[in-house]
């Protein structure tokens, strides 16, 4: 019976490990496809020009490799999402945590939370066929297609994102922190602002950073509601690409797999994971750097 039960055990142990090392294998097979395309890619395109230059048309005559077109598009268009969803995502988590009764919190929760499930396609044509005219009604130079839409209807999905990991950093806070600082005569909002959320900052600023690294990753919104540029564009009333759109839309297998034009999406996506691995980096320093451990 004992020699049965170990075997069990070493059966469900080699599983696990099967588990884990097809994920760490998987990982580093996308790595590896990567790092070797782009090193065929930088092969044939200087690598000052692709990270310097201001123009890209790699499917034109003559083709320019200024991968910083889509770079500006990009953090524009994340800014403008992380302008909406912090401030109503972070005032969600305050109300939700400090203030909202345990029968308003069972309502508005999962409601908040819906928007997570909704799929990313119908906030891209929800922003293309509805906020987009809607602005254009106050904003006369916005094109149909502009990044200050895409951006504020992606702020709007990562909502849910921001509120409940922050909702949960402050929830972890311990009762005996609120009930010491009511005891020195705190009112709510003092006990929030001054115990509450510095006790769960850690907690907030991964979720900001998680959050980011969400918005500069969506791929559907920004590719049906931002459009296409090949230069810099700093108005966000005009058409914007950023790295996730034109991967998109130069997978659509238009173009010959050997080809420096099929290329440059490994090269745009090797650039796309160095930002997101460094935003996760970030975000682990922070972690680490202003844990706090409550008794």
């Amino acid at each position: 019976m004992v020699d049965a039960r170990r075997v069990y055990e070493r059966l469900i142990a080699a599983a696990l490990l099967v588990c884990a090392g097809i994920s760490i294998l998987t990982t580093a097979g996308i790595i590896g496809v990567l790092i070797f395309e782009t090193i065929e890619f930088l092969r044939e395109v200087p690598l000052s020009g692709f990270m310097l230059g201001t123009v890209w048309t790699p499917l034109f005559e003559p083709a320019q490799f200024g991968v910083l077109a889509l770079v500006v598009s990009t953090v524009v268009i994340s800014l403008f999402a992380m302008l909406v969803s912090l401030p109503l995502g972070l005032l969600a988590a305050i109300y939700l945590s400090e203030y909202a009764s345990p029968k308003t919190r069972g309502i508005l929760k999962p409601a908040l939370e819906i928007l997570a499930g909704v799929p990313t396609v119908v906030y891209g044509y929800f922003a293309l066929t509805f906020v987009t005219p809607l602005l254009r009604e106050f904003l006369a130079d916005m094109r149909v297609f502009n990044g200050l839409t895409a951006g504020l209807v992606m702020g709007i999905m990562i909502i849910p994102m921001v509120s409940s990991l922050s909702e949960d950093a402050m929830n972890a806070v311990p009762q005996s922190l609120r009930q010491a600082a009511y005891g020195l005569g705190s009112t709510k909002l003092q006990v929030t602002l001054r115990v509450v959320l510095p006790a769960a900052l850690s907690g907030i600023v991964a979720a900001v950073v998680l959050a980011m690294s969400r918005a500069i990753g969506e791929t559907m919104i920004v590719a049906i509601a931002a459009g296409q540029s090949t230069t810099v564009q700093l108005n966000p009333l005009y058409p914007m690409e950023t790295m996730t759109a034109y991967i998109a839309r130069v997978s659509l297998g238009d173009n010959p797999q050997t080809s420096l034009e099929f290329k440059t999406i490994f090269a745009v996506g090797m650039l796309l994971f160095l930002i997101t691995f460094g935003l996760n980096l970030v975000s682990q320093r922070v972690l680490a750097k202003y844990r706090e451990v409550h008794q």
